[in-house]
């Protein structure tokens, strides 16, 4: 939630050191329930819906993505699913290299039934999951292709065993086995790549502290359970500590790091009066704050509930293998009934209709489908990865292509995210350029003001060494004075200058501050020395990005929480047009939707707490890699190098990806429109029913060239 400058009365955008001397707006629900309660709550009820936090790898996987150890699984399955292959038949024919032995078959058995409810437990469950959700996709063909083959293989096994008059019943034990593998390696492979993300709200539930030094009314001091605090208390927060809820400040005075929770400015100066935010980080003063809001009511709990109500709606979003999967289950199951009834109408035989019925449902769940995209999804993230990207949903892949408008926080994302020392100039012959900034850092040099902190670390950039202050004094609200080497020094914003009637160039200073800089003059013995500008650095890939963004016709779009006049002065600067400023987390949120519901898809790249619930909500959270833990959570890709231009990146990855997914699915699951029709035996009066042996050429074929196809996808 960037800063707005409180007292910005439209003549000039930031004056100097007031640009910190802000309050922060904050509009808190009053619900006073203890914050760690809520997010249990929010975990407890993802946990319902089978989704951890994102559906981090599309839609099925997020299913399994607590279901035990996919790795461990497929090694197992694999090593039983060995003795499988070799010892039971194909479609009721002999491979060369199948063999058997007297009882092999009741080995067969039991190897399958380990497999079927060992390997086959996380498609079972995700399968319940769909439909209970009556929505049936990838994890129900799977469950559908391995329960058919298990039940009528159990079935076959006990009629040949029991009832051989009945004739020899063929078994699917072996496609049971490989199906179950293959399906689990390409699970594995896809979990493997998008990895296991971290949970936003576990991590924004430990920005607080686990208790609080309390104040009662005789002055005594106790460390009290942050639960047990109450709106009105009093607290102290010494230097270094993170403060426990959010609060005014009744006494003492102190810089604050806000970066973590509002995105802005590393250090922001704190006096009697002012607001401040639980989880945020004290400076070096220790402060007495009266407590403002607690539990649900604080700034954090409210980010926390936008950000989780946003990823379960995110959750239900679908991919594109599950169009596929739900298309061929609808298909299969048609198919099936129908070969089923003409069978049996034209045999009157229940077993010759049941056969084709389960071989109709067993074809239909292709093993290279389950392997179409989570190649192609390892290959993107790995060359993702090696260009700076980190996808961790993939479906951000797949919905690239319908975003139309992008929306960015400024600071950080568009902007370097900290103060600088941007101008030092000398106004005066007598000085140099460096001699103006040893003597401004010699008398900041014992403040621990953020713009204090710029000049010295600009002096020390500039190796230049300077000799102690003398007689520092704060004129309030104006800045510094001092003396340094017998010189009389004040450090003034341009307000003191006119009141003084110093002359100065106004031109120049209209045209530093517009750029967003804070000013301040050096004033040697009555004299103006020097003018220093410090201001958030305009990342040099942002207007590239923008110009990118618009030539694929996309809306770029700024969002801050800074003050109108910056806001628009820097988006200016980056091509940007459209620009809403001064907003709160929840207005971020907001704005996403009004798009959303005016059906345009939202990508959003933001860094801070404030950007999660816009992260959360977007149909893709992109996330600057410097930003924070929390903001990194609640995104679907990171930009690890913190360099806009790698949304460019993206979207080109993207394209290709997704373009390689749909071959794939085309060579995964296209060969079923002629290999359904043949199980099901529409070629039977001309004498040719889909001989399995052709079954397994076929799909060996297509999961080879699935394979090799997603070898090729590049970024280009």
């Amino acid at each position: 939630m960037e800063h707005t400058n409180a007292n910005n009365d439209g003549k000039h955008v930031h004056d100097s050191h007031s640009h910190h001397e802000h309050e922060m707006h904050h509009h808190a629900m009053h619900e006073g329930h203890d914050m760690h309660g809520h997010t249990r709550v929010t975990h407890d009820h993802m946990n319902h819906t089978g989704h951890e936090g994102h559906d981090h790898a599309g839609g099925h996987l997020g299913h399994m993505s607590h279901m035990g150890n996919l790795k461990q699984k497929f090694w197992i399955s694999l090593i039983i699913t060995i003795p499988i292959i070799l010892l039971s038949t194909f479609m009721g024919e002999r491979l060369p290299f199948q063999f058997s032995f007297p009882g092999s078959d009741w080995v067969v058995l039991v190897l399958s039934s380990v497999l079927f409810f060992y390997g086959g437990t996380p498609f079972l469950k995700g399968a319940k999951m769909e439909l209970k959700e009556k929505n049936p996709a990838m994890m129900t063909l799977i469950s559908m292709g391995i329960t058919v083959a298990y039940i009528y293989s159990v079935y076959a096994f006990i009629s040949n065993h029991f009832f051989p008059a009945a004739g020899h019943r063929m078994d699917f034990f072996w496609e049971l086995a490989t199906l179950i593998v293959i399906m689990l390696l390409g699970h594995w492979i896809e979990m493997r790549a998008v990895g296991n993300a971290g949970n936003a709200l576990k991590k924004m539930a430990e920005l607080l502290p686990g208790s609080a030094h309390l104040v009662d009314e005789h002055g005594n001091i106790t460390d009290v359970d942050l639960k047990q605090i109450q709106i009105g208390q009093l607290l102290i927060v010494n230097a270094g500590e993170k403060i426990p809820t959010d609060g005014k400040i009744v006494e003492g005075n102190t810089t604050v790091n806000e970066s973590m929770v509002t995105g802005e400015a590393k250090a922001v100066k704190k006096a009697v009066g002012d607001q401040v935010i639980g989880g945020a980080v004290n400076g070096n003063g220790t402060i007495k704050i009266e407590v403002t809001g607690t539990g649900e009511s604080g700034f954090l709990a409210q980010v926390m509930k936008l950000v989780s109500e946003a990823q379960q709606e995110k959750s239900r979003s679908e991919t594109l293998s599950d169009k596929v999967a739900r298309a061929l289950f609808y298909v299969a199951v048609t198919a099936g009934i129908i070969a089923f009834v003409v069978w049996f109408l034209i045999t009157k035989n229940v077993d010759i209709a049941l056969e084709r019925l389960v071989t109709v449902l067993i074809i239909a769940c292709p093993h290279a489908l389950g392997l179409a995209i989570p190649l192609v999804v390892a290959r993107s993230t790995s060359l993702g990865a090696s260009n700076g990207l980190l996808i961790r949903n993939r479906v951000a892949l797949e919905k690239s292509k319908k975003i139309a408008v992008v929306t960015m926080d400024k600071t950080g994302t568009l902007t370097e995210g900290d103060f600088r020392v941007s101008v030092v100039e000398s106004l005066s012959d007598k000085w140099s350029n460096d001699e103006v900034l040893l003597l401004m850092a010699s008398l900041e040099s014992h403040s621990n003001h953020p713009l204090a902190v710029g000049i010295l670390e600009e002096a020390e950039k500039r190796e230049i060494r300077f000799p102690a202050p003398e007689n520092v004094t704060v004129i309030s609200g104006t800045g510094l004075s001092g003396t340094v080497e017998d010189k009389q020094l004040l450090i003034v914003k341009p307000a003191y200058l006119d009141q003084k009637k110093l002359p100065y160039d106004k031109n120049r200073y209209q045209e530093l501050a517009l750029r967003g800089n804070s000013v301040s003059y050096l004033i040697v013995d009555n004299e103006v020395a020097g003018i220093v500008a410090q201001g958030d650095e305009i990342k040099e890939e942002a207007k590239n990005t923008v110009d990118g963004l618009k030539r694929m016709q996309i809306t770029p779009v700024m969002l801050t929480g800074d003050n109108e006049g910056y806001a628009k002065n820097v988006a200016a600067q980056v091509n940007i047009t459209e620009v809403h400023a001064e907003l709160l987390p929840q207005d971020k949120e907001r704005l996403i939707q009004s798009w959303q519901n005016n059906g345009k898809p939202v990508m959003m790249v933001g860094d801070g707490v404030n950007d999660a619930p816009a992260l959360a909500r977007a149909e893709i959270g992109v996330a600057i890699g410097a930003g924070t833990d929390v903001a990194i959570d609640s995104a679907d890709v990171v930009l690890v190098k913190s360099n806009p231009s790698d949304i460019l990146h993206f979207f080109s990855l993207a394209k290709n990806t997704t373009r390689k997914m749909v071959q794939n699915l085309w060579w995964g699951a296209g060969y079923n429109i002629i290999a359904i029709p043949l199980a099901a035996g529409v070629l039977a009066p001309v004498g040719i029913v889909l001989s399995p042996a052709v079954g397994a050429v076929l799909m060996s074929i297509s999961t080879i060239v699935v394979a090799l196809n997603s070898m090729t996808l590049k970024l280009e």
